[in-house]
């Protein structure tokens, strides 16, 4: 019998296992806490797994992340070279992180923060000379499938868009940038900045006062504004707070944390410039996860190939 592995930290694995057990009948699903023969486990999925959970397996065909990023895959030092590793692209996680990217950048553009203020102020106050979406520049750092749904339906609400990535990329009716040179580029031409990308060595610490120095002034906003919605280890903590304090941000919109749960002692919960959510931009469906990679495996099983690869030279 073919067996599927969970390795799983963190979540409750009983109603993955339930999951999986319905969308691969005829299959044997096992967790990594309990015995199982290593020679009998053809795929397995992750979300944060022990080290070396998927070392010592000779029949391993794939592993899927359960989550869209794979970084906690790759800080497995003793993750088997050579195995495909497989990310999960889901059109209602893709659909959901799109709206939440929309979303914040609508109340950028309305000032909703400023507005929230003035109400608790019992301040009948209207900010003259509001900006339109088109006088808006939104730079997304990072353009695979998350960044370019993105980028269309900002570009939908008026937007100016434009997009950065490692390598040179072309993407229809985005300005694309690239490599160092183009960071910068990015940057200087961003109101409000939002890093969707994946954490890898690369990108770690991206997010910093070096960058910031290059944003403009984005006074119509009340200062440039920066949205991560990708990992928290992309993101210089203290120069995003000293950023914020100096002005050189007019604000920050914060899905993903350095720590996480973010510790209650944190200065991002109380600072009147920081919107924190729980990383929650774009939870999709865990049933919908499991079809995914149910598909992907009948597929696999009758000859035919694997999508959404993970380039491990790369890490995404």
């Amino acid at each position: 019998m073919n067996t599927f592995l969970l390795g799983l930290s963190g979540w409750d694995p009983e109603p993955w296992r339930t999951r999986f057990q319905t969308v691969l009948p005829g299959w044997k699903v096992v967790l990594h806490s309990e015995p199982f023969d290593p020679a009998e486990i053809a795929y397995a999925a992750a979300w944060k797994q022990p080290e070396g959970t998927f070392a010592g397996l000779p029949n391993l065909k794939a592993i899927f992340s359960l989550g869209a990023g794979v970084d906690h895959l790759f800080k497995d030092k003793r993750l088997p070279a050579g195995i495909p590793i497989v990310r999960v692209v889901d059109p209602d996680l893709t659909t959901r992180m799109s709206e939440y990217i929309v979303m914040h950048c609508l109340m950028a553009l309305r000032r909703v923060r400023v507005y929230d203020g003035f109400q608790m102020q019992r301040s009948w106050t209207d900010l003259r000379d509001q900006p339109q979406a088109s006088d808006i520049q939104v730079g997304l750092l990072g353009m695979g499938v998350l960044g370019q749904d993105a980028a269309g339906k900002l570009k939908a609400m008026g937007f100016r868009v434009a997009g950065w990535s490692r390598r040179e990329k072309s993407v229809d009716g985005v300005a694309m940038h690239h490599g160092a040179s183009g960071l910068t580029a990015l940057a200087a031409s961003s109101d409000i900045l939002v890093a969707v990308m994946p954490l890898t060595p690369d990108t770690a610490g991206i997010l910093n006062a070096g960058l910031f120095a290059h944003l403009p002034k984005a006074e119509a906003l009340g200062g440039p504004v920066l949205i991560n919605v990708g990992r928290g280890g992309l993101q210089n903590e203290a120069d995003i707070l000293s950023a914020l304090d100096s002005d050189r941000l007019g604000a920050a919109v914060l899905d993903v944390f350095q720590v996480e749960p973010l510790p209650a002692d944190s200065p991002f919960w109380l600072h009147p410039k920081v919107t924190v959510t729980p990383h929650n931009s774009a939870i999709s469906s865990p049933p919908a996860i499991a079809a995914y990679v149910a598909g992907q495996i009948r597929s696999a099983e009758q000859g035919g190939a694997l999508t959404n690869v993970v380039d491990p030279s790369h890490s995404y």
